[in-house]
């Protein structure tokens, strides 16, 4: 799957009751206040999913489980794509241990924070989930 040095990022689109749960970097400086699908790099020897769930849990402090994958390979720029799965809360309710914050966004609000230019192809892809 992909090319050899393409370095995968995880994403969860995590779901409920018809709302998005939106996080807000707090680093690295140039993306801070940005905001995006919870997730991060896929370690060696760790399959997207494994990688997904585990960063779920050290970010937000819950257990997900996945559900479909949104789209395919989303180019985040350089050798970087995004893979994004929706996600359902079995276990805790997220904390921004990580992140500036979190907030719960209705479709209606899907345009009112700032997602980084990597996410917002797939924002616009979720819309048809939501509601």
């Amino acid at each position: 799957m992909g090319r050899v040095g393409t370095k995968v990022v995880v994403g969860a689109a995590i779901i409920v009751g018809g709302r998005l749960l939106a996080a807000q970097r707090a680093e690295p400086p140039e993306l801070a206040g940005g905001w995006e699908f919870p997730g991060g790099k896929v370690d060696p020897g760790e399959s997207d999913q494994d990688a997904l769930v585990r960063e779920c849990h050290e970010e937000l402090g819950v257990k997900v489980v996945l559900g479909r994958q949104v789209g395919g390979d989303w180019p985040l720029g350089g050798e970087s794509v995004l893979r994004v799965w929706t996600a359902e809360l079995v276990e805790g309710e997220p904390r921004a241990l990580e992140h500036l914050a979190l907030r719960w966004l209705g479709p209606d609000e899907l345009d009112d924070v700032e997602w980084l230019p990597g996410d917002l192809p797939v924002v616009e892809r979720i819309r048809a989930y939501l509601g």
